[in-house]
């Protein structure tokens, strides 16, 4: 059987996106960082469509694999908050206070 960018626009989890394009992966791996991956791969997808509008239908699937495989093997040897891929990520938090912005605030200078 012949795989379609129509089969693909179906597929909704991630493991149906491996054993769509037939990758080897370890269900731990996916399920500990499923979202970043597919998070990752979103964006792989949005950047491959953008930089190949006129691919073919066959060389746009190939693209994609070779994305799902990046994608995951990226997690593999990172994490979530090194990849940073979510806006959280970049927020900075209002209610805390770091060490270094604590100053002395009993008027003394130290000696």
């Amino acid at each position: 059987m012949v795989a379609t960018l129509s089969q693909f626009q179906k597929l909704t989890d991630a493991e149906q996106y491996f054993d769509f394009f037939e990758l080897p992966y370890d269900p731990q791996v996916v399920n500990i960082n499923r979202l970043h991956i597919l998070k990752k791969f979103s964006q792989s997808l949005q950047e491959i469509n953008a930089e190949y509008p006129e691919a073919s239908e066959e060389q746009k699937l190939v693209y994609y694999r070779q994305a799902l495989e990046e994608s995951y093997a990226t997690l593999q040897t990172s994490n979530a908050i090194e990849q940073k891929l979510f806006k959280v990520f970049h927020q900075k938090p209002h209610n805390v206070v770091l060490l270094g912005d604590i100053g002395n605030d009993t008027g003394e200078e130290e000696v």
